[in-house]
């Protein structure tokens, strides 16, 4: 250490909750100690929301501003149900990702720089012409300068390494440095660096010196001369894990097919941010699991269906253009009325678009994009965890009614976090595969009386042989038909399959009173935003609930009698209006809009100053 340690007394505060924002070049690792930011707030007791937030080209130029990689975190000792709107410690390791967050930061708060970083180049490449640190600019922020590359050389110098791989070590420093100023403990990082270097014991080591470095500095200099402590979140009894949307819907899928005692079977082509669904399954191809990496989205969702027609839970997952690529094969898994689900993680577009942001532009192509009349059902998650929910469900009313079921997550989802109650078997829905008449009663095209699904017959089974394939279906046995009024009557079939799903959705949950001046309906990821949003407006006195809708094709039965008790309709959503036309379109009503196509999240913020702004007009 450069300095000699400090005997001054440090305070500690208790805070409710904090918001945290990681910023740096793409090379600096920043998703890299979000994560293990996270994680150890999880372990720690906390309840969180994660936010990583990076640059769509492969490798932008080292220090500029199209480079800058950011992960916010917000954790606390209560619901923490966004990742937060501005951080309260904005923590930067050069000056591009200085320029690039420091417009969402409050005066009075907090910035950690690594200064060695703000060299003459640097600065020219963020767009300053002298060094913030140090002109004033930044007067009105309370600035911890540290020289991380320095004491990274320094705890390294016996080390072995090269420069290159000692200042690769660098965000460790960092990291640590914020461990100690959150009284967090180190032990997690250290256990998952032993893992992630095993085969390179040296840098191993490095990284943990380097991690221990950082909180010791912490601890021995005067510059920090507070820390903080988050009350423990008070939460149910149980196992829980910190886990991102992707990771919850791969493990929602293996549940199902568990199950359903069925194989799974996922085929996909990798795209942005829906890669971690395919990534996470093949770790668990031991265990019943096959992962098909195809080489396109037709293959993918073809082969998918393929599977669904052996017998195996079949899905596949993608985003938006992916989605394009897979719309006429959507309509052979209506035509052929098998159990398929879809994970569409929604990203910005159209076209290649916005491959790491979000967005909520995919709800119409989901619900009407396909040709003929070729109805199916669409859910939406509303967070990280509700991704294993929301996924489990679609596999269950794939199976029930015979029929794909498309799963709509999104970028903030996907590649978010929270903390994951691992659920008890009793506590899961029943899975059952329908029973099948006996053979000689068999028509591939019977249906159930009550769900209007057909038989289950996977290929090869003894007194079920049957063909399929995209030629309309004779009602019954399933001949090749092209009569025209039996193709009237199998699209009505078709379609009242998919409306009969609506016995299955549960009553609409009203978040506040169940009549008043306004109500926010939501669908989605906007959902955390909006439940502080209103909570906030309910404290200062005004008349406002909210409802979420995860059920958007089929629409819940009683969402029209639910908006008519209000006098005014909000919808905030992260597209220009889809789902308030379907809400114009279904009920007559004249919703408002809250609309952001920027690639970024709708924030509480926004919508609360909506709220205030239609209830004072009112």
């Amino acid at each position: 250490m450069n300095k000699s340690p400090s005997k001054k007394e440090v305070k500690i505060s208790e805070l409710n909750s904090i918001t945290i924002r990681f910023a740096g070049d793409s090379g600096d690792g920043i998703q890299l100690v979000g994560h293990q930011f996270a994680n150890a707030t999880a372990i720690a007791g906390n309840d969180l929301s994660t936010l990583p937030d990076y640059p769509s080209e492969v490798r932008s130029p080292a220090g500029s501003l199209g480079g800058v990689s950011g992960f916010q975190i917000s954790f606390g000792d209560e619901s923490v149900k966004t990742p937060g709107t501005k951080p309260n410690v904005l923590i930067v390791m050069n000056p591009a990702a200085l320029a690039v967050n420091i417009k969402n930061v409050d005066k009075g708060s907090v910035i950690i720089a690594n200064s060695d970083a703000f060299n003459q180049g640097a600065l020219e490449k963020a767009g300053y012409s002298s060094n913030p640190l140090e002109d004033g600019t930044l007067a009105n922020y309370r600035v911890l300068p540290v020289p991380v590359n320095t004491l990274t050389e320094n705890t390294l110098k016996d080390s072995g390494l090269t420069r290159s791989q000692i200042l690769k070590c660098k965000n460790f420093y960092m990291l640590g440095i914020m461990y100690w100023m959150y009284g967090l403990p180190l032990e997690p990082t250290v256990n998952w660096i032993k893992i992630k270097f095993k085969k390179t014991p040296e840098l191993a080591k490095a990284n943990q010196l380097v991690l221990a470095a950082g909180s010791a500095y912490s601890e021995a200099t005067e510059m920090f001369d507070a820390r903080f402590q988050i009350k423990k979140s008070p939460v149910a009894p149980g196992n829980y894990r910190n886990l991102t949307g992707n990771e919850a819907a791969a493990y929602a899928l293996i549940t199902a097919a568990k199950l359903l005692k069925r194989k799974l079977f996922y085929g996909s082509y990798p795209i942005t941010p829906a890669t971690e669904i395919l990534q996470t399954l093949a770790k668990h191809r031991a265990n019943d699991v096959v992962v098909f990496q195809t080489e396109d989205e037709i293959a993918a969702i073809c082969a998918s269906i393929g599977a669904s027609f052996a017998g195996c839970l079949a899905a596949t997952g993608t985003s938006g253009p992916g989605l394009s690529l897979k719309t006429e094969a959507m309509g052979l898994a209506v035509i052929t009325e098998l159990p398929l689900v879809i994970v569409n993680v929604q990203r910005g577009g159209p076209s290649t678009g916005l491959p790491t942001k979000t967005e909520q532009s995919d709800l119409l192509q989901s619900v009407y994009g396909r040709h003929g009349e070729s109805p199916l059902v669409v859910l939406a998650a509303s967070s990280p965890a509700d991704c294993f929910t929301t996924t489990l469900e679609a596999a269950r009313i794939a199976v029930k009614y015979m029929t794909p079921v498309i799963v709509l997550s999104n970028a903030y989802l996907s590649n978010g976090s929270e903390p994951f109650r691992i659920p008890k078997l009793k506590e899961l829905p029943k899975f059952d595969v329908p029973r099948l008449p006996e053979p000689g009663q068999f028509k591939p095209y019977m249906r159930n009386p009550e769900t209007l699904a057909r038989p289950w017959a996977y290929a090869g089974l003894k007194g079920y042989e049957h063909r399929i394939g995209g030629l309309e279906k004779s009602d019954g046995d399933g001949a090749v038909s092209h009569d025209p009024e039996n193709h009237e009557l199998m699209s009505k079939l078709r379609a009242e399959k998919i409306a009969r799903v609506a016995a299955d959705i549960p009553p609409t949950k009203v978040y506040g009173a169940l009549e008043g001046d306004l109500l926010v309906v939501g669908w989605g990821s906007t959902f955390g935003a909006i439940t502080q949003a209103v909570n906030e407006a309910r404290r200062t006195g005004l008349q406002v609930s909210s409802a979420h809708v995860k059920y958007m094709n089929p629409l819940p039965p009683d969402l029209g009698t639910v908006m008519r008790r209000f006098r005014k309709i909000l919808v905030p959503e992260e597209n220009f209006g889809q789902f308030r036309m379907m809400l114009r379109a279904a009920y007559a009503l004249e919703p408002i809009g809250l609309n952001k196509v920027q690639g970024q999240a709708l924030n509480s913020d926004e919508i609360l100053v909506k709220i205030k702004e239609i209830l004072r007009g009112s």
